[in-house]
């Protein structure tokens, strides 16, 4: 019961705090592409890969005390922040299963900026196309961000720095 939702908790956990909704949106959407057991079904959204499973559980998860959410008033936006409650690290410790790699590579992500998450789930959301047919996608669906010919290429480079940060060759 709840094993889902134990997930979400031990990649929050692991990063220790997430600043932004997308942002750990797009963290656990990459860290599923991954091969990381996250679940949840991502479609593609006005701001790249989205899960309503995932939000749904978010809410879940505040709404039992599990997860503590500040909401932060920003220059014209609202900001939410994630952490852990105690009460949800006295839950956590009942799922004595590992994720090997998870903690590294939630922490890692966690140092980016949610836009360069947003291009590099969006990335890995085309994977299946070739990388000109990916470029040519972003330029597209991704317009209003003006990425450019060298962000891109750091996101290919980033996903295999990733990959090979968090292991995920073992899992496949």
């Amino acid at each position: 019961m709840l094993t889902e939702h134990a997930k979400v908790m031990k990649a929050l956990a692991a990063a220790g705090e997430i600043a932004g909704r997308k942002k750990l949106q797009k963290m656990i959407y990459i860290a599923k592409k991954l091969d990381f057991p996250f679940y949840e079904k991502f479609d593609f959204h006005f701001y790249g890969p989205y899960s309503e499973e995932l939000t749904c559980r978010v809410e879940e998860l505040c709404a039992l005390g599990f997860l503590h959410e500040v909401k932060e008033k920003k220059s014209g936006y609202v900001q939410y922040r994630y952490t852990l409650t105690e009460a949800g690290e006295q839950f956590l410790r009942h799922y004595d299963w590992e994720m090997p790699g998870l903690a590294e590579c939630m922490q890692a992500m966690n140092g980016q900026n949610a836009r360069f998450l947003e291009l590099v789930s969006t990335v890995l959301y085309f994977e299946h196309l070739s990388k000109e047919e990916v470029k040519e996608k972003i330029a597209v669906v991704k317009s209003k961000q003006r990425y450019t010919e060298e962000e891109i290429e750091e996101a290919y480079a980033y996903i295999d720095a990733l990959r090979n940060r968090c292991n995920t060759k073992a899992r496949v």
